[in-house]
């Protein structure tokens, strides 16, 4: 189902809050969905929540929820086409992930950035990983430690108006 009016940061019982974001009509998004997959279900038995957040506001639910559906996505997704989220969590491109962690009454973002450095450039591109930002941001935060890189470039489609 997706989540059109929620808020992802409503909920204060999490450890983290990761947005990654995607479009239906990106290859290098679609490439990731495997590897997004895995991490969500690695990482949401430990307190962490994904959502998954469609910044095009030119698709339409049914085709969002179509693309979820061919790419078996099973965390929460919600619409970001006045691009709210996108710029409260720095993102400019898709594949982009952010975290964030509880601090006061308010959340801080740890990270954003690449999901892993599998894509090096546009059409350039490892077999294997060879570092997993995104895993490794949420272990630190997951083991009470502070996140070590915190930004790093994604490659990816643009963000409409952002880029």
């Amino acid at each position: 189902m997706l989540l059109l009016a929620a808020d992802p940061f409503a909920e204060r019982d999490v450890r983290a809050v990761v947005l990654v974001f995607t479009r239906a009509d990106c290859p290098v998004s679609n490439r990731y969905a495997p590897e997004v997959s895995r991490l969500h279900g690695e990482y949401a038995a430990r307190g962490v929540r994904f959502w998954l957040v469609y910044p095009d506001g030119g698709t339409t639910e049914a085709q969002r929820e179509a693309h979820r559906a061919e790419y078996g996505y099973r965390m929460p997704a919600i619409a970001d086409a006045d691009h709210k989220l996108a710029a409260r969590a720095g993102a400019v491109v898709t594949p982009e992930a952010a975290v964030f962690v509880p601090k006061g009454r308010g959340w801080q973002r740890v990270y954003r950035g690449r999901i892993d450095d599998r894509y090096v450039d546009f059409g350039n591109y490892r077999s294997t990983p060879e570092r997993h930002d995104l895993a490794e941001a949420l272990d630190s935060v997951l083991a009470g430690k502070p996140v070590k890189v915190r930004e790093t470039k994604s490659i990816g489609c643009a963000i409409a108006d952002l880029l």
